[in-house]
């Protein structure tokens, strides 16, 4: 064209933290940026990314479908045989902060130069995960803006931001075992928030609890950041999401993003899961009255011993109520030998 050479879309380099909750959603925030005629390079560990090929083909088939989009894949420092859930989940995010830092860095370029070294237009932006703060001191060191996702609720994360105020109003160790208890020092919360509603890692005997300190301060690091977005939109967390300008004045409501790309792509959101999905259940559940089945998920990290599952599944047949009961594949311990 004239002997010059066609300006190329901006490239978002999305980083998510290793995790399904975490993955999920910035996969869907991938998908609608590339839809926009963005570039996008998703950067996973090779345990992600080797569960998403096997798990997500309708998704990976779809994403790959398009020019601009590419997978990016980091080891995460641990064993391939470590289970990477339950008690091991703090371990992984240590290990991933030391060993992604420096690779992160030698993704980006960090001599300043215009090849990324993908054959591509170098990153115009980091979209990163709200715990994987040292990102945004890479992007400080290359250049290049960074943009902090949280993927849990607004609620959730200014929860976490208040943090430091619970610990020294003493709110924080919980005081006897009243779980009811008001929580008064988060404010637009203040009138209806309980201990038993704040996120699992405030449950310890000491606020120097070093899991708990450490995601106090990556939730802090979030005001260096170019913005925040949150994966929610105005009229369900509204007044949350004022308080959380007053600190973070760049915050961007994007959600629900299952929503967007039902919309925009004319088609539903297919998963995104890191384990395979089985949906011989959907038959009998669409078969049942409204509002009557339970739904019993212990999410994607934790694990149990078989006596904890089958308390878990006494109360349930107890209950005399429909119910659905999800297990991950080895989520269930019997011994030393894992189940399920």
């Amino acid at each position: 064209m004239d002997g010059q050479e066609t300006e190329l879309p901006p490239h978002v380099l999305i980083f998510p933290y290793p995790a399904q909750g975490h993955v999920s959603p910035m996969l869907k925030l991938a998908e609608l940026l590339c839809h926009a005629g963005l570039h996008v390079t998703f950067l996973v560990t090779h345990f992600t990314h080797r569960h998403l090929l096997r798990n997500s083909t309708t998704l990976i088939s779809r994403l790959t479908g398009y020019s601009g989009f590419r997978f990016e894949a980091i080891p995460d420092g641990l064993p391939e045989d470590d289970l990477r859930s339950g008690d091991r989940v703090m371990e992984l995010f240590r290990s991933f902060r030391v060993t992604a830092k420096p690779l992160l860095r030698e993704l980006l370029g960090s001599d300043g130069g215009k090849d990324s070294g993908w054959g591509r237009k170098r990153a115009s932006c980091i979209i990163a995960d709200g715990i994987l703060s040292f990102a945004i001191d890479v992007g400080e060191e290359v250049g290049i803006p960074v943009i902090i996702f949280r993927t849990n609720s607004a609620c959730a994360f200014w929860a976490f931001f208040c943090g430091p105020k619970l610990i020294e109003a003493g709110e924080i160790p919980f005081q006897g075992n009243n779980m009811d208890v008001a929580i008064k020092c988060v404010p637009g919360m203040d009138g209806f928030l309980r201990q038993r509603d704040l996120p699992s890692f405030y449950r310890v005997r000491d606020a120097a609890n070093q899991d708990l300190q450490i995601l106090l301060s990556e939730t802090l690091k979030t005001t260096r950041a170019r913005a925040l977005i949150l994966n929610t939109f105005e009229d369900l967390e509204g007044p949350v999401l004022a308080q959380i300008r007053s600190q973070c004045p760049q915050v961007y409501a994007v959600g629900p993003l299952h929503a967007h790309i039902k919309v925009r792509l004319a088609s539903p959101s297919s998963s995104n899961g890191m384990w395979e999905e089985d949906t011989s259940c959907m038959a009998w559940l669409d078969a049942q009255p409204p509002k009557s089945v339970i739904y019993v998920s212990f999410g994607s990290i934790t694990m149990m011993e078989r006596d904890q599952l089958m308390e878990f599944l006494h109360g349930l047949v107890c209950s005399e109520k429909r119910f659905l009961l999800v297990i991950r594949p080895d989520s269930v311990m019997m011994g030393k030998d894992w189940i399920f």
